[in-house]
């Protein structure tokens, strides 16, 4: 914890203590020590309001830099480098991502005591949704449009790259749960490789609840994504996640940050994530309702079409994953709470309002509608 006055995003639209104590000047200068090429610290212009990590927009010598600290226990310097591996790819095969950069020793994930720290060129363009929560809804159509182009013309670079699934689970939108034949034995068979999740869940009926969230809407789901092509995939795109050539309506994405929960999945997979995070006002859930927003929805698979194919079936099999599209981070999130953070309240928000509260929300009248406007858009 800290004293310090910075403040992140709560799990209920509210302004909260941090977890992880902000990004000081000292340690920033400690560790940009080892990236001679950057020159001095000339302080630290902005620190993120994202609640799972600790981050920071800090000038140097050679310009400004954003850094991300991590604990440990959540990305070692190994873990972390999945993800840079596939941002290398990005790069290289001309999508709009910042460079990650390395330190004298070639490092891009450099250990300092307990922190794991990664270091990025500044990206290009307008952050104009810094401030947005994750799950917060977007209303401007043109956005999402832009939003949807963006995440078709990053599917197109993410083509080729071959790696491993990512040898963590926490803070990772995985697929296995949902891809499984019976995803409640694929958990079963997880838990002893996770032991904070398994002492969460052995409290409660976990077996049934989950049962009972999968239940019919499960059914089809494995043999249908199995003629999908593998693609890693970003799997949290949201419009904060990324900058705009302006602040216009007609603004393009100039930039995409944020690849933390990046993993193998499929296309249709990272669509129904982004329909999720943006065509939904989940922050709201806790009050008794959500809103759909299935204009932005369409909006999305609009844009996507412009710069990627994309099939009917493609198109209900998105409808389709929408309610479980969430289950394995769901669970992630959890084992974070529980295990990492320690906080029994957040825990709970993430098993029963994340996990539970999601999927049973498309069981009420938006829900239901913001499904049928996806299939009824399957052209």
């Amino acid at each position: 914890m800290t004293d310090s006055p910075h403040r992140v995003h709560g799990l209920a639209a509210d302004q909260v203590v941090p977890d992880w104590p902000p990004l000081l000047e000292a340690e920033v200068d400690m560790l940009l020590a080892g990236y001679p090429q950057l020159g001095p610290v000339d302080g630290i212009a902005w620190h993120s309001p994202r609640p799972l990590s600790a981050a920071c927009l800090a000038h140097t010598g050679a310009g400004t830099v954003f850094i991300k600290r991590h604990h440990q226990r959540v990305r070692t310097p190994s873990s972390l480098s999945e993800e840079h591996r596939f941002l290398e790819h990005l790069y290289r095969a001309g999508a709009a991502v910042p460079r990650v950069l390395a330190n004298a020793q070639g490092a891009t994930a450099v250990a300092l005591g307990e922190w794991t720290y990664e270091v990025h060129a500044q990206a290009v363009g307008l952050d104009l949704y810094r401030d947005s929560e994750s799950w917060s809804p977007l209303d401007d159509l043109a956005h999402a449009r832009a939003a949807g182009a963006a995440l078709g013309r990053l599917h197109r670079a993410a083509t080729g790259y071959d790696a491993p699934q990512r040898s963590t689970h926490l803070l990772v939108a995985r697929n296995e749960l949902i891809a499984a034949s019976d995803p409640v034995a694929t958990l079963a068979a997880q838990l002893p490789q996770r032991p904070g999740l398994a002492d969460y869940l052995h409290a409660r009926d976990w077996r049934a609840e989950l049962r009972a969230l999968i239940d019919t809407r499960h059914a089809t789901l494995p043999s249908r994504l199995q003629r999908e092509s593998r693609l890693w995939t970003h799997n949290d795109w949201h419009v904060s996640n990324l900058y705009w050539s302006d602040a216009g309506s007609q603004a393009s994405v100039s930039a995409v940050l944020d690849f933390g929960l990046a993993s193998p999945t499929w296309a249709v997979f990272d669509l129904a994530t982004a329909i999720e995070r943006n065509a939904i006002a989940w922050l709201t859930l806790a009050q008794g309702h959500a809103l759909a927003y299935p204009q932005t929805a369409l909006a999305l698979l609009s844009g996507y079409r412009e710069t990627a194919a994309l099939s009917a079936d493609q198109v209900h099999l998105i409808a389709d994953l929408l309610p479980l599209v969430h289950l394995d981070f769901a669970l992630s999130e959890v084992e974070y709470f529980h295990a990492i953070t320690c906080s029994p309240a957040n825990a709970a928000v993430a098993y029963d309002t994340f996990l539970r509260g999601h999927t049973q929300w498309f069981d009420t009248t938006d829900g239901r509608a913001l499904l049928e406007a996806l299939h009824d858009d399957a052209v």
